[in-house]
């Protein structure tokens, strides 16, 4: 086993998001497991993903990434049965319990492509896995690779980086934002669409924040268009990275505040009914940072409130802070079976973040707090 590849080909896919924890080393192991990345599960578990590059060879330009066509420096490269071997030795020791697989550009996007799928197909079909398998789908990758790709893994993923072509173009000049990336993204879904047993866990992306001119309103647009349109429910949002030895090396980091409230505001659209104006407060098109955008909102919007709790739809419960879509399920649910809430402990049985709904609720029409912003 090379390690100096391992380290090499680990390192460079670390830039890929499989979960919307905050990006950092400490999620990789030590050198002595190169290659071995701990996701979180939606559940909160750890889950240990083989992950790296099939390839560090590639053609693109993007002013962000390390291995940038420009860079001069070792180039490595898996073939697909070498892969295979070493995942392999990594799973039947229990260091890892699937495979999240990318690459570079390295030419023609097929020929790329191709090699990643046999790796799937070998784990598959010669080797009997049926373990997690994410595949990477790169820019430019034609139908019917794709629609191969999906027939194996159980996820697959392209990396949209931009939320709009012009900021898209800000980073590179070697790919076309509709043509080798939306378009791609498009065919997975309609392929989806028609046959759901293909990669059953669905497609996911990555945006990209602070490597353009991109303000928040556009993030938010985007990623509402990929929820209704792609049936994206979460875009990962990776907070630009300076990179030693990349063109953007001087480019400043964007605020550490910023990723995680568009991550707020994005469930905010896809699971709460917001819409972008209500997330944007003011003529600057960028959330304000210091406070959560649902708890600005309701501040913003006195005239929504207060929310009877008794009597409230489902769609007037979530919009209170400290609400949430389980637990206004469940206050719902304690209502239709007769209970009427009397009390604010009452109340935090459902899960409800009492310190944060209390100043915008009634209970059995008493008022609980005055709004004093």
């Amino acid at each position: 086993m090379n390690l100096e590849k391992l380290r090499i080909l680990g390192e460079g896919s670390q830039y890929d998001l499989c979960n919307y924890v905050s990006l950092n080393q400490e999620n990789f192991t030590s050198a002595k497991l190169p290659g071995i990345y701990h996701a979180q599960t939606a559940q909160g578990c750890s889950v240990p993903l083989f992950k790296t590059l099939m390839s560090n060879h590639c053609t693109c330009d993007c002013l962000y990434c390390l291995n940038n066509c420009q860079n001069k420096f070792n180039r490595e490269e898996y073939s697909p049965q070498e892969l295979v071997s070493v995942f392999l030795q990594y799973y039947q020791n229990h260091y890892a319990e699937g495979l999240f697989l990318s690459s570079g550009l390295p030419g023609d996007p097929d020929k790329g492509m191709e090699n990643l799928v046999e790796v799937a197909r070998l784990l598959r079909k010669e080797h009997e896995y049926q373990g997690y398998i994410h595949l990477k789908i790169l820019p430019g990758a034609s139908y019917d690779q794709i629609k191969r790709a999906m027939s194996l893994a159980d996820r697959i993923s392209v990396n949209l980086e931009s939320a709009t072509s012009s900021g898209f173009s800000e980073l590179t000049t070697t790919k076309d934002y509709h043509k080798d990336v939306l378009r791609r993204m498009k065919w997975i879904n309609r392929l989806k669409n028609r046959y759901p047993e293909l990669a059953p866990a669905g497609q996911s992306t990555q945006l990209m924040v602070g490597a353009n001119q991109e303000n928040d309103a556009d993030i938010l647009k985007r990623v509402q268009w990929l929820n209704k349109n792609l049936n994206i429910k979460l875009s990962y949002l990776s907070p630009f990275i300076p990179l030693e030895g990349t063109p953007l090396n001087s480019h400043s980091p964007p605020d550490p505040k910023r990723v995680p409230r568009l991550y707020q505001a994005q469930f905010l659209l896809n699971s709460y009914g917001f819409a972008v104006k209500d997330m944007i407060l003011d003529d600057s098109d960028h959330l304000f940072l210091d406070d959560d955008p649902k708890q600005l909102w309701a501040q913003f919007h006195p005239e929504n409130f207060p929310v009877e709790i008794n009597e409230s739809s489902f769609n007037d419960l979530i919009k209170v802070p400290g609400i949430g879509p389980k637990s206004a399920r469940k206050i719902l649910a304690a209502r239709r079976s007769g209970h009427v809430f009397t009390s604010l402990e009452d109340l935090k049985k459902t899960g409800v973040w009492i310190k944060r709904a209390e100043p915008f609720i009634k209970l059995n029409r008493i008022y609980q707090s005055t709004l004093n912003f």
